[in-house]
């Protein structure tokens, strides 16, 4: 038994190397940059040049692909719970014990909350971006954006400003498509240490995250158009 309950006939979104690029293949026959792609190639990345400085380019690379790799462990073993309803058993190595213990925290911290429509579901916005979100459905009764993230210590807000217009291109694209009228998204965060955080975006902020949205997305095509 699933924990979906679906509203929409969600549709895989195929992808492609385009001069180097991987894009995204939609619907409407164009092929688009994604989300992480846009976001990634219009940030500054002042700070993240200077810790790879810091700690160098090994030790950099290493703490980035352990991170990975544990987020990863995590987002399944979410995405096996919401696809049967049966909390899945931890894998043997450490790496997918600690991740396990993370998406139980998410798991007991936040999905209460929720109704899913959808779990990693593909969108895009026409001629303009296009990739997965985590969750779409409500979160306490109101339709929601919703994300699960790890980080190895926990973070401050003013440094997650991309999580939140991740939330926002994602909301975009499901109410051009599907007719919705999402405002709302939010961060279901863990750190290794097992602490839980959530960030959100209420109705009221929704047009302002937006507006920065789509100047990142501009900026982005002016770059590379």
């Amino acid at each position: 038994m699933s924990l979906l309950v679906k509203k929409y006939n969600y549709t895989p979104i195929s992808r492609k190397q385009v001069n180097g690029k991987r894009l995204y293949l939609t619907p409407d026959g164009n092929a688009v940059a994604s989300v992480t792609t846009i976001l990634n190639s219009t940030k500054d990345n002042t700070h993240l040049i200077k810790w790879r400085q810091r700690v160098g380019e090994e030790k950099a690379q290493e703490i980035t692909n352990e991170a990975a790799g544990i987020g990863t462990r995590m987002h399944k073993y979410l995405e096996n719970y919401i696809e049967s309803s049966v909390w899945p058993k931890a894998g043997s190595n450490p790496y997918a014990q600690q991740a396990h213990k993370m998406a139980d925290v998410i798991r007991e911290k936040a999905l209460n909350d929720v109704e899913i429509w959808g779990s990693e579901v593909a969108l895009y916005m026409p001629s303009m971006y296009a990739g997965t979100t985590d969750l779409v459905g409500t979160y306490k009764n109101n339709p929601a954006i919703m994300d699960f993230k790890q980080t190895n210590k926990p973070k401050k807000i003013e440094w997650i400003e991309d999580y939140f217009l991740q939330l926002v291109a994602y909301a975009e694209a499901h109410n051009e498509i599907y007719g919705t009228d999402i405002r709302e998204g939010h961060i279901f965060m863990c750190s290794r240490e097992g602490e839980y955080q959530q960030f959100d975006i209420w109705p009221h902020e929704y047009k302002e995250w937006r507006n920065e949205w789509y100047n990142r997305v501009y900026q982005y095509y002016k770059k590379f158009s």
